[in-house]
C-alpha cells in the first residue's frame, strides 16, 4: 500500500496545476458544510441560551379575538379586553398546579433624563414577574405589593435603558419621566440579552401594572399574564386548569371558542429549535452539493489520467500488473486527491466560521462530527467518482494499450 501512495503522489505531482484546481473543488465543497454547519450549530446554541434566560416552565395567557390572530409581542397590549386583574389573582387561588403569577400591561413610548430621551417599552408587571422571567437584580430592589396598591411612581430599568438616558452614571434614586410624569428609580436589572424572536429584552422599562393601567396607558384590562408551573413536568396541568378556569369566568359555552391562549415556553422552544435544527440540515445539505461538484471534477481528471496514461498501463500490465493492481492504483489517486482537498478544506471551514462569527457578527460553533463526517464523506465522494475510471483503465486490453499512441 505505501507503494501504491508513492506512485499516486507522483502522478498528482506531474500535473500540479490540474490537480490543484481538482482539489479546489473538495476544498470548498468540505469548507462550506462545516462553516454552514457550525453557523447552525452557532445558532443552535444561542436560542438554547436565550430560552433558559426565559425560563422552561413560564406560560403566557395572551388575549385574542375569535375572529383575530395575536402573532407578536408588540401587539399584546393593543389586543383585546379579555383579561382582568380578577383573572390573574383568581389564577394564583384556584390553579394548584401554578406558583407564580403576575398580571402586565405594556406600551411603547419615550422616556426622559435631563436632556437625555429614548424610546423604549414600558411594561406594568407585578412582583412575582422577576420570579417568572428569573431575572436578577443589578442594584437596587424589584417592585413589590405595596408599589402596585397604591400605584407608586417607580420603576426598573433594563440596561439597554440605563446606557442611553444615564450613561456612567448611576440610575439608583434618579427621576425619569414618562409621558411628563415623574417616576423614581429603585432598581437596575442584569443583562439579559437577545430573546428567541431577535427583541433586545434589556430594551425595557418595568414599573407597577396599575401604575402602567392608570397613569401612562389609561385602561382598565391587561395586555397578558405571566405564569410559572410549579415545575416543568406540570405545564400541561397548569394549562388545563387555567384554560377551565378562564372559561368559566368568561362565561364561554361549549361551542365557543377561547378568548384567550395559553403558551407554555417548552413548546415554543420545541418549535424554535426544530426549525433550527432543519435549517442546519438545509445548509449542510446545500452545502454538499459542492462537494458533489467536486467529485465529478475528480472523476473529469481521472478520465483524462487514464487517457494520457494509456501505454504506461498497457506497460505494467505486460510486466505482470493484474486488473485488480490497476484498479487499485488509480482508486488510490482519486482517493489521495480527495482526502488532500478534506484536510485543506478542513482548514478552509474553521477560518470560514471563524470569519463569519467576526465580522458577520453571527455565532458559529464547530462541530466535530460534523468535521469527521465532512471528511469521510469527501474520500467516499473521490472513491465514487473514482471508481468508473479506474475500473475502465483496469480493463484495458494490454496489447491495445501498449499500442496506444
Amino acid at each position: 500500500m505505501p507503494t501504491l501512495f508513492k506512485i499516486a503522489l507522483r502522478a498528482i505531482m506531474r500535473n500540479k496545476l490540474r490537480s490543484s484546481l481538482t482539489i479546489l473543488g473538495i476544498v470548498i465543497g468540505v469548507g462550506a458544510v462545516i462553516a454552514m454547519v457550525s453557523i447552525g450549530q452557532g445558532a443552535k446554541s444561542m436560542v438554547e441560551k436565550q430560552l433558559e434566560s426565559i425560563g422552561t416552565n413560564v406560560l403566557l395567557i395572551i388575549p385574542v379575538s375569535t375572529t383575530h390572530t395575536v402573532t407578536s409581542a408588540r401587539g399584546m397590549t393593543a389586543g383585546f379586553a379579555t383579561l382582568t386583574i380578577e383573572d390573574t389573582m383568581a389564577i394564583e387561588k384556584e390553579c394548584r398546579a401554578v406558583n407564580h403569577v403576575s398580571a402586565s400591561v405594556r406600551t411603547t413610548t419615550q422616556v426622559v433624563y435631563g436632556n437625555q430621551n429614548w424610546t423604549t417599552y414600558v411594561s406594568g408587571v407585578g412582583p412575582d414577574y422577576q420570579i417568572i422571567r428569573n431575572w436578577p437584580l443589578e442594584s437596587g430592589r424589584f417592585i413589590n405589593q405595596r408599589d402596585v396598591n397604591i400605584m407608586a411612581k417607580v420603576c426598573v430599568l433594563g440596561q439597554t435603558v440605563v446606557a442611553n438616558l444615564f450613561g456612567t452614571l448611576d440610575p439608583i434614586d434618579k427621576w425619569i419621566r414618562v409621558k411628563n410624569v415623574p417616576f423614581k428609580v429603585i432598581g437596575v436589572l442584569n443583562t439579559k440579552g437577545e430573546s428567541p424572536m431577535g427583541q433586545d429584552q434589556d430594551d425595557v422599562v418595568l414599573m407597577p401594572y396599575t401604575t402602567v393601567q392608570r397613569k401612562i396607558m389609561g385602561v382598565t384590562y391587561l395586555g397578558i399574564i405571566f405564569a410559572s408551573s410549579v415545575s416543568a413536568d406540570t405545564r400541561f396541568e397548569a394549562i388545563e386548569q387555567i384554560t377551565a378556569l378562564l372559561r368559566q369566568r368568561h362565561r364561554l359555552r361549549p361551542h365557543e371558542e377561547n378568548d384567550f391562549t395559553v403558551i407554555s415556553q417548552v413548546e415554543f422552544a420545541s418549535t424554535i429549535m426544530e426549525t433550527s435544527r432543519t435549517m442546519t440540515l438545509l445548509l449542510g445539505s446545500i452545502a454538499s452539493v459542492s462537494l458533489i461538484v467536486g467529485g465529478i471534477g475528480i472523476m473529469n481528471i481521472m478520465l483524462v489520467s487514464t487517457t494520457e496514461r494509456t501505454r504506461e498501463i498497457g506497460i505494467r500490465m505486460a510486466v505482470g500488473a493484474k486488473e485488480k493492481d490497476i484498479l487499485f492504483q488509480f482508486l488510490t489517486e482519486a482517493t489521495v486527491l480527495s482526502s488532500i482537498g478534506g484536510l485543506v478544506g478542513i482548514i478552509f471551514g474553521i477560518v470560514l466560521s471563524k470569519l463569519v462569527s467576526s465580522f458577520g457578527g453571527w455565532p458559529a460553533l464547530l462541530s466535530p462530527p460534523a468535521i469527521a463526517i465532512a471528511f469521510l464523506f469527501s474520500n467516499m465522494v473521490g472513491i465514487f467518482f473514482g471508481y468508473y475510471p479506474a475500473r475502465k483503465a483496469s480493463r484495458l486490453n494490454p496489447i491495445d494499450a501498449l499500442r496506444y499512441e
